[in-house]
């Protein structure tokens, strides 16, 4: 088995590297390790999706993987999604991209940019239809996700937001991931832990630790089972 973990920060990872063997690197971006039979390649792209989407695309256009996954925290706009939580996101969209119309907000979709249901998107979202049948994933909670440039932290634009789309969770970067497995036709999954519910921002609220304690556990069991 070939493969590819992508994850934003080492910090994110962390302690999932800690129990891999370590083989070689190439650069601060990509290094090798392994677990029993299988490849395990570990790429850190950098927070937001310009890096994420320019450094996935550029790692599967260069080895053949037999999955993707990228690993990390996220935001919940949905309550019932305690802290800590580990979710599969199974949807994902780019909310920002379009153009403001006065007070309204018009998609790259409603402006005629982009069919709805044109490659790699469907409904004007990206649907994972090629998640590895891996029994960890399949065992976990299903999300749909939105992937932002900006993190929301404001009432007024939480809300419109909810209105606009009704997200479960957030991150910088899975939208991106996403688009670029869905061009490579790598079967892949977005796994993420929730580390904050999407409120006025306020750092003492949030919990990065369990999030990443209880995504490594995920993870490591996901790398076990394979």
């Amino acid at each position: 088995m070939n493969l590819l973990i992508v994850s934003a920060t080492y910090m994110e990872i962390a302690p999932l590297l800690a129990k891999l063997k370590f083989i070689s690197e190439n650069d601060h971006r990509m290094k090798f390790y392994s677990s029993g039979k299988n490849e395990i390649d570990v790429l850190i792209t950098g927070v937001g999706m310009v890096a994420t989407a320019t450094w996935t695309a550029l790692s599967l256009s260069k080895k053949k993987y037999d999955a993707a996954i990228n690993f990390g925290v996220c935001g919940s706009f949905d309550k019932s999604l305690e802290i800590g939580k580990v979710v599969n996101v199974l949807t994902d969209r780019i909310p920002e991209l379009g153009a403001e119309d006065d007070e309204k907000f018009l998609s790259i979709h409603e402006m005629n940019l982009l069919g709805e249901n044109e490659f790699p998107f469907m409904w004007g979202q990206l649907v994972n239809q090629s998640l590895p049948n891996y029994e960890t994933i399949l065992k976990l909670t299903g999300v749909n996700g939105i992937s932002v440039n900006t993190a929301h932290g404001n009432i007024s634009s939480i809300e419109k937001i909810v209105k606009r789309v009704n997200p479960h969770i957030e991150s910088m970067e899975g939208a991106a991931f996403f688009y670029a497995c869905m061009v490579e036709k790598i079967p892949c999954a977005q796994i993420r832990a929730v580390s904050n519910v999407i409120e006025k921002r306020n750092r003492e609220h949030w919990n990065m630790a369990l999030a990443i304690k209880n995504l490594n556990e995920v993870a490591t069991d996901i790398i076990n089972h394979i």
